[in-house]
C-alpha cells in the first residue's frame, strides 16, 4: 500500500525544521483511556447512548470524525501500548502479553517526532515498566496505578499525589500545557487515564449518578455459549462467576460503599437475580468512572479553546480496546469477537476533518504511530507496519486501502482463561483460529457473518453455505501472516 504523507508549509520532510515552519505544524493531543468500550461512548449510539455519558468526548464526533471500524491487534492492555509506541505488531516489538518486557531501546514514533522539532509529553497510564523513551517529559503511573492518591514516576523518582486519578492526570496535562512546554515548539502530547479500568472506582461526586437508572440488559446477558467453541465457554469472565462482590463490586468494604453494602445484604440475592444485580452496580460504577474521563476531555478542550491554541491542534481520543458491557455474560477484552476488538477513536483537526464525518474503513491501533508521524509531516520508518489514518480524516481513502486485519492474542495459560488465537477479519466476515495444548485437537475455527450474526452467537464454520468463504479467509489470513512476517508457530 503507498505511504500518504501530509505536506505542510513547504517544509522539507525528515528534517530539522526552522522555527517558523515549526510553529506551523499541528499540535497533536492524544487522549487515551482504558477498558472504554465504544458501547459506552454516546456518539456511537447503541443501547447505553441515551444514558448521556459521554459530553465532552462527544463533541470530538460533532467536530470531527467517528471511526466505526478501529481495531485493535491484541486485545490487552501493555500490548495495546507497545502498538501504540512502535507501529508494530505484538512479535515484532516484543511485548506479547502483559508480563513481557519491553524494549523501550527500538524505535518509536515519539522518538522520531524529538528529532524532527517536536516536543513530546507523556502524562498518565502506560503501564510499561523501564524508563520512558522520546519523551522531553513524563510522569506516569506505575504498572496499572491506583484510583486514590497515586502514585507517579518521573525522572525525578516515585512521587505520591493526593486525588483521585483521573483528576490529578488532567492537573498534571493542563499545568504541562500552561507553564511546562517550550512555546516555540510544536508539541506531542499524551494524556492517559486509567480509568474505567477494573475494579471500577469512581470519584466520590459521582456516586450518585445513576443511582435510579435501570441500565438496559444486552440480550445475551444469559449467553449459553452454544454454536461457538471451547474458548468461549471456558473463559474465566463471566459477570455470573468469575465477577468478585468485594473487589469488583466493593460489597463489604467501607466509606463511599458502605450503603451498598447493607442494602446488599438485605436483598439475600442468588441466580439470575444475582446476575442482573451485579450486572446493574458494576455498569454504574465504570459509567461513573468514565463520567470523570469526560469531565477530563472537557477541561483540556476548554483549555486548548481559552489559550488560543484548538485551531491549531489535532486532538484524538480513543482506548487501548474494547470491553464488554455484559455482552455474552462478559466483562474484560481479549476475545476477537467485537466488543474487545473494536475500540473508539474520534479526531478533531480544525480546517483538515469534516465536522460530524464517519469513516467506515479498516482502521487499527497498528496505524497511530504512522499518523502521528503524518500530520507532523514526517516519513515513517519502513519498520512500522500500519498506515496513516490522515487520508481517511480528510475524506480521501486510497485506492489501495486494506480490505482486511489481522489479530492475534496470546495470553494463555493467563488472567481470564482466554485461548491464544488469531484471525482475520473484514467489513463483513471474520476467521479465528483458536489453538493450544487446552483447545480440542489442538486446533478450532471459528467463522462469523457480522450481517446477518452482529451479535456473533453461532459460528458458520462447518456451514457448507459458507465454505467458499471460510476458504478464501484462511488464505487471506496466511496471506497477512507473510505481510506481517508472522512467526510459524502458534
Amino acid at each position: 500500500m503507498k505511504k500518504y504523507l501530509l505536506a505542510i508549509g513547504g517544509a522539507l520532510v525528515g528534517g530539522i525544521l526552522g522555527v517558523a515552519a515549526s510553529t506551523d505544524r499541528p499540535n497533536i493531543v492524544w487522549i487515551f483511556s482504558d477498558d472504554h468500550s465504544f458501547q459506552t461512548i454516546g456518539a456511537y449510539g447503541g443501547r447505553l447512548s441515551e444514558l448521556g455519558m459521554t459530553p465532552n468526548i462527544d463533541r470530538l464526533a460533532k467536530e470531527g470524525m467517528r471511526f466505526d471500524r478501529c481495531y485493535v491487534t491484541n486485545s490487552i492492555c501493555a500490548p495495546a501500548r507497545a502498538v501504540l509506541l512502535t507501529g508494530k505488531h505484538s512479535h515484532l516489538n516484543g511485548k506479547h502479553t502483559n508480563k513481557d518486557p519491553f524494549d523501550h531501546d527500538q524505535e518509536n514514533f515519539a522518538k522520531i517526532l524529538q528529532r524532527n522539532g517536536y516536543q513530546t509529553a507523556m502524562i498518565g497510564k502506560i503501564h510499561l515498566h523501564g524508563q520512558m523513551q522520546g519523551f522531553d517529559y513524563w510522569d506516569v503511573l506505575p504498572g496499572q496505578g491506583k484510583y486514590y492518591n497515586p502514585d507517579f514516576i518521573s525522572e525525578k523518582g516515585r512521587e505520591k499525589n493526593t486525588g483521585y486519578v483521573s483528576d490529578v492526570i488532567t492537573d498534571k496535562t493542563v499545568n504541562w500545557l500552561d507553564k511546562q512546554r517550550d512555546k516555540k515548539k510544536p508539541f506531542m502530547l499524551m494524556m492517559h487515564h486509567k480509568a474505567p479500568h477494573r475494579n471500577w472506582t469512581p470519584a466520590e461526586r459521582h456516586m450518585a449518578m445513576y443511582e435510579d437508572v435501570m441500565i438496559l440488559e444486552p440480550e445475551n446477558l444469559f449467553d449459553n455459549y452454544e454454536g461457538r467453541g471451547a474458548a468461549a465457554r471456558g473463559q474465566a469472565m463471566s459477570i455470573a462467576k468469575s465477577m468478585g462482590l468485594k473487589y469488583d463490586l466493593k460489597v463489604g468494604k467501607g466509606g463511599q460503599f458502605e450503603e451498598r453494602t447493607a442494602a446488599f445484604e438485605k436483598l439475600e440475592l442468588s441466580g439470575n437475580a444475582l446476575v442482573k444485580w451485579k450486572y446493574q452496580t458494576y455498569m454504574k460504577d465504570y459509567l461513573r468512572c468514565i463520567w470523570a474521563v469526560d469531565e477530563s476531555v472537557g477541561k483540556v478542550l476548554d483549555y486548548l479553546e481559552a489559550s488560543g491554541l484548538a485551531e491549531n491542534t489535532v486532538v484524538m481520543y480513543s482506548s487501548d480496546q474494547g470491553f464488554y458491557m455484559g455482552e455474552h455474560g462478559w466483562f474484560d477484552k481479549r476475545f476477537m469477537y467485537e466488543e474487545s476488538y473494536r475500540t473508539p477513536l474520534l479526531v478533531r483537526w480544525p480546517g483538515k476533518v469534516k465536522a460530524g464525518s464517519v469513516n467506515e474503513d479498516l482502521a487499527q491501533n497498528l496505524d497511530f504511530a504512522e499518523t502521528f508521524l503524518d500530520i507532523a509531516g514526517v516519513e515513517a520508518p519502513d519498520e512500522m507496519q500500519g498506515e496513516s489514518l490522515v487520508p481517511l480524516m480528510e475524506g480521501k481513502v486510497p485506492e489501495d486501502w486494506r480490505k482486511s486485519l489481522y489479530y492475534h492474542y496470546y495470553e494463555y495459560p493467563g488472567a481470564h482463561s482466554v485461548r491464544r488465537h488469531e484471525g482475520v477479519s473484514e467489513k463483513r466476515f471474520k476467521l479465528i483460529r483458536f489453538y493450544g495444548k487446552n483447545v480440542p485437537g489442538g486446533e478450532e475455527w471459528e467463522f462469523y457473518d457480522l450481517e446477518n450474526d452482529p451479535a456473533e452467537m453461532k459460528s458458520e464454520y462447518a456451514n457448507p453455505e459458507y465454505a467458499a468463504e471460510v476458504k478464501r479467509l484462511k488464505k487471506e489470513l496466511q496471506r497477512l501472516r507473510v505481510y506481517y512476517r508472522v512467526p510459524e508457530e502458534g
